[in-house]
C-alpha cells in the first residue's frame, strides 16, 4: 500500500470501519484502505490547528495531486490509490467533493448551518466517500448512488449527534439552526449550546432524519446481491446501534460518550460477514 494508506490502517484498527473492510476480498479491501488513507489525510488537514489559509493550501495540494493522478502522472505516495481508481472506475469528482467538504471545515468553524448547508456538507464528507466505496463494493450504479446518498447522510448525522461535546470544544456546532430555533435556542456559540438543557429538543429532528436515511439505506441493501453489501450492512448496524444508544441516553447535558453495541455488531458479522 502507499505510505498514506499504510499509516491509516493501524489507526483504523478496532473501529467499525476496519471490521467492515476486513470482510472484503483482498483487492477490494486494499482499495478501501487507500480511499480511507486519502480521507484521513485530508480530514487531518481540515482539523489541525493553525491559520485557515494554511489548511486550505494543504487541501489544494491534495486537489492538485488528485488531478495529477487522473491525468496519468501519479504522485509517488498515491500508487495504491491510482490502482484503486483504475480497477474500480473511481471518479475524480468524488475525490474533489471530499476535499470540498474538508474545505468547509478549514475555511471557518461551522456554527449552526441551515439544513441545506448541512446536507451539502454531509454529501461532501460522507456520501461522496460512499460513492467511491460502492464502486469498490461492486454495486450497480443506480443502487450504489442511492446507498451512498442515504447511508452517508445517516452515518454523518449520527456522528454529529455523538460528537456534540467534542465539536464544541474546538469551536464547531453542526446542529442546524432550524433545529436550534425549534428548541428556542437563539445562540450559535458551541459551548453555550452544548450546555443548554433545551438541546435535547434540538436533536429530535436530527435523530428522525438520520433514522429515515438508515431506513432508506436498508431498503436499497435488501434489493442488492449479498456479497456487494456485506460491508455497508455492518457499518449500518454499528452506527445504527450508536444512534439507538444516543436516543435512549438523551441529549441533555451532561452526556456520556456512546459506543457501538458489540453484540449487535457480532450478530451482524455472523449474519452478513460470512459469504
Amino acid at each position: 500500500m502507499s505510505e498514506t494508506a499504510a499509516e491509516a490502517v493501524p489507526a483504523a484498527r478496532g473501529s467499525s470501519f476496519y471490521l467492515a473492510m476486513r470482510i472484503l476480498p483482498p483487492d477490494r479491501r486494499n482499495a478501501m484502505y487507500s480511499v480511507y488513507g486519502f480521507c484521513r489525510a485530508v480530514d487531518d488537514i481540515a482539523d489541525e490547528g493553525g491559520p485557515s489559509a494554511e489548511r486550505l493550501d494543504g487541501l489544494e495540494r491534495w486537489r492538485r495531486d488528485i488531478a495529477l493522478l487522473f491525468a496519468g502522472q501519479t504522485p509517488p505516495n498515491l500508487g495504491d490509490l491510482a490502482e484503486a481508481v483504475r480497477r474500480f472506475g473511481l471518479r475524480k469528482a468524488d475525490f474533489d467533493a471530499v476535499i470540498d467538504g474538508m474545505a468547509m471545515d478549514a475555511a471557518r468553524d461551522i456554527r449552526a448551518p441551515d439544513w441545506a448547508t448541512l446536507d451539502l456538507y454531509c454529501d461532501r464528507v460522507a456520501s461522496a466517500v460512499g460513492r467511491l466505496s460502492v464502486r469498490i463494493f461492486g454495486m450497480g450504479v443506480e443502487a450504489g448512488e442511492a446507498l451512498a446518498h442515504h447511508l452517508g447522510r445517516a452515518l454523518q448525522l449520527t456522528n454529529i449527534l455523538r460528537d456534540i461535546d467534542e465539536d464544541a470544544a474546538i469551536g464547531r456546532l453542526y446542529l442546524p439552526r432550524e433545529a436550534l430555533a425549534d428548541a428556542a435556542i437563539a445562540t450559535d456559540d458551541p459551548l453555550v449550546v452544548a450546555a443548554d438543557p433545551r438541546l435535547a429538543r434540538a436533536c429530535v429532528d436530527v435523530v428522525a432524519r438520520a433514522r429515515a436515511h438508515f431506513d432508506q439505506a436498508r431498503r436499497v441493501m435488501a434489493s442488492e446481491p449479498r456479497r456487494a453489501v456485506r460491508a455497508p450492512r455492518l457499518m449500518a448496524v454499528a452506527y445504527g446501534s450508536v444512534l439507538d444508544k444516543l436516543d435512549a441516553r438523551g441529549f441533555a447535558p451532561p452526556r456520556q460518550r456512546v459506543k457501538a453495541d458489540r453484540w449487535r455488531i457480532l450478530g451482524a458479522l455472523l449474519r452478513y460477514g460470512i459469504a
